[in-house]
């Protein structure tokens, strides 16, 4: 019984014979991207709020957000590399990213405790984002991407609950 080939990606010239067909592949990558979308926007958001918050809370939202950032940046990574990982190209540009990402940019300087609901609204996004691209992968049975979306919600849930926290009296 004579098998057809595996079907080419715009990424590469040799086919991908990983177990999760190009049609499932490409649906899973769009998700990627938004979730990277999301995530670099989210990123730039938490730098910008962590050059430019003042008040009391200055010296703890200065390194909370700094950690955030971080962790947010080393993502982008992990996200790009997944989206590679099935074949296609990762978006990298500001152009891209705001015609995918689902958050809005912060306007102006906003007071402390409005960059802190920014940032809550921000995670719960990301989650939401994440879960979207659950149904494909887990159909496709593609577990490395469930395995970082996972991952990624945990942070985002996690993030979120701390930072309503510093809301609460």
């Amino acid at each position: 019984m004579k098998t057809s080939p595996a079907p080419k990606t715009p990424s590469a010239g040799i086919p991908i014979d990983i177990g999760i067909g190009a049609k499932e592949r490409a649906a899973i990558a769009e998700g990627l991207k938004r979730l990277l979308a999301d995530t670099a926007t989210l990123y730039l958001k938490t730098h910008n709020f962590h050059w430019n918050v003042t008040g009391p809370m200055f010296q703890t939202l200065h390194l909370m957000f700094m950690t955030q950032y971080t962790e947010l940046w080393n993502a982008e990574d992990a996200i790009a590399e997944r989206i590679r990982s099935l074949g296609f190209p990762a978006p990298g540009s500001y152009g891209e990213f705001a015609k995918l990402s689902s958050i809005e940019e912060a306007q102006g300087v906003p007071k402390a405790t409005d960059m802190i609901r920014q940032l809550v609204q921000g995670h719960e996004t990301m989650a939401r984002t994440a879960r979207a691209v659950f149904g494909p992968a887990e159909k496709a049975g593609d577990e490395s991407t469930c395995d970082l979306l996972t991952q990624r919600l945990q942070i985002h849930e996690k993030t979120a609950w701390m930072l309503r926290s510093l809301l609460e009296e």
